[in-house]
């Protein structure tokens, strides 16, 4: 199966996002030294954290519609570009002001990556490999995030923060230089591709052109007839509760590490870690979850919606007890359970996209949804900052993000439906 050449683009996505989550999470290890640095109060951390993500949930959406509309290899190809120039400027800030401006135009270099991810592997997969191969994809999030704790926290006190954030944005240009030379927006325009492998790509398509499953395969809808649908907006909170969570801890973990645990850089580097190699192997498990429950029932969104609310309920319950804990060790044990379950959900967002939307309307739907789940990315970190500079603790943001993760949880469960696909047979969305 992985000799065929849509592995290669599976293998460039898995490493972009990779890279992607190293750069993010940068600031997150590096803020301990930065809040030294410029005088940084809690709050100001947080507008700095959530500054990135105005660009980011902005771009969200434009990157998903530009998917849709000049395909996913010229947008990931430009995002990549934009954000390692901006992640390399990073090393230029000198105060609170110049850290928010670059943050934000970061943002808008990120934003495109997850809605283009899953339009390429639209265009690339067959649905018998998707969720196996959107995991592999979105897997590198969480290798990245193990990746970036450690190396940035010591070459950060070896060569100073700059000198990572200039190296980090120079390994995004190379990978860009190397995605223009092997990607193709669909397999029949590769050359490298053969006529068996795009007629495996695109066998047993049955085509879903309109949002009831009974209408006529030939009519088509507007991207804004979609994007209100309830189910739509079910999704889209539940997206929300899984970025809140991932965001707060991808956010402000290190930081309370330092701050209420009194780690070392050093030791933080490690301990922030250990979650994200959990969340590593919760992202490739459970897409290889989803693809053997659909084998064996035949149900495409029951596949997904058991998976998602199971999990995301569990790892709302570890989050909230983090706050209760009074020591590391227990600490860092709930958050790498909860960051486990949380990655074992997080493909089936993007998968059931896929499975109840037109094909021609993947890129704009992912990006919305992708969009408006990640305010909680502008909101999440200026609240937490808040929170902790007003209670003097962070038990209430822990219990506030499982809160959000168990509310998009019930909505899911309660309101995401679609269209009913015999078993071994494909949705083309």
């Amino acid at each position: 199966m992985f000799k065929k050449y849509r592995w290669n683009i599976v293998l460039m996505l898995f490493l972009g996002n990779a890279l992607n989550y190293v750069d993010r999470t940068a600031m997150s290890v590096a803020l301990p030294i930065l809040n030294k640095r410029f005088e940084l109060t809690p709050f100001e951390s947080g507008l700095i954290l959530s500054s990135f993500f105005v660009g980011y949930a902005l771009f969200n959406f434009v990157g998903g519609y530009l998917s849709d509309k000049v395909g996913p290899k010229k947008v990931m190809g430009s995002a990549m570009v934009v954000w390692s120039l901006f992640c390399g400027l990073t090393a230029g800030a000198y105060n609170f002001v110049s850290l928010l401006i670059v943050r934000l135009f970061f943002g808008f270099g990120e934003g495109p990556i997850t809605a283009t991810t899953n339009k390429t592997m639209n265009n690339w997969i067959p649905v018998k490999e998707r969720a196996t191969a959107v995991g592999i994809c979105n897997g590198g999030a969480p290798v990245g995030g193990a990746l970036s704790a450690p190396i940035v926290a010591f070459a950060s006190l070896a060569w100073g923060w700059e000198a990572t954030f200039i190296i980090l944005g120079v390994i995004g240009f190379i990978w860009a230089l190397v995605w223009w030379k092997v990607s193709a927006d669909k397999p029949e325009d590769h050359p490298m591709v053969s006529k068996e492998e795009v007629a495996e790509i695109n066998a047993g398509r049955i085509e879903i052109a309109s949002t009831e499953p009974t209408a006529s395969a030939q009519v088509k809808v507007s991207l804004l007839s979609i994007i209100k649908q309830k189910r739509i907006f079910a999704l889209l909170l539940g997206m929300f509760g899984y970025n809140y969570t991932l965001f707060f801890f991808l956010t402000w973990f290190p930081t309370y590490l330092v701050d209420a645990r009194h780690l070392s850089i050093k030791e933080m580097g490690f301990a922030a870690m250990i979650p994200w190699i959990a969340g590593a192997i919760g992202q490739l498990l459970g897409s290889i979850i989803i693809d053997y429950i659909y084998r064996k029932t035949g149900k495409l969104l029951f596949s997904r919606k058991v998976v998602l609310v199971t999990c995301l309920m569990l790892a709302a319950l570890c989050v909230g007890l983090t706050g209760f804990v009074n020591d590391v060790v227990s600490a860092v044990s709930l958050m790498t359970v909860g960051i486990c379950f949380l990655y074992l959900q997080a493909t089936t967002y993007w998968a059931i996209i896929q499975d109840i939307v037109p094909r021609d309307r993947v890129g704009g739907t992912s990006g919305f949804i992708h969009a408006m789940a990640n305010v909680s990315g502008i909101l999440g970190p200026s609240i937490t900052g808040w929170l902790v500079q007003t209670t003097g603790q962070y038990t209430s943001a822990f219990v506030l993000a499982a809160s959000l993760a168990m509310i998009g949880a019930l909505a899911v469960a309660f309101f995401v439906n679609g269209p009913k696909v015999p078993k071994n047979q494909e949705v083309i969305v």
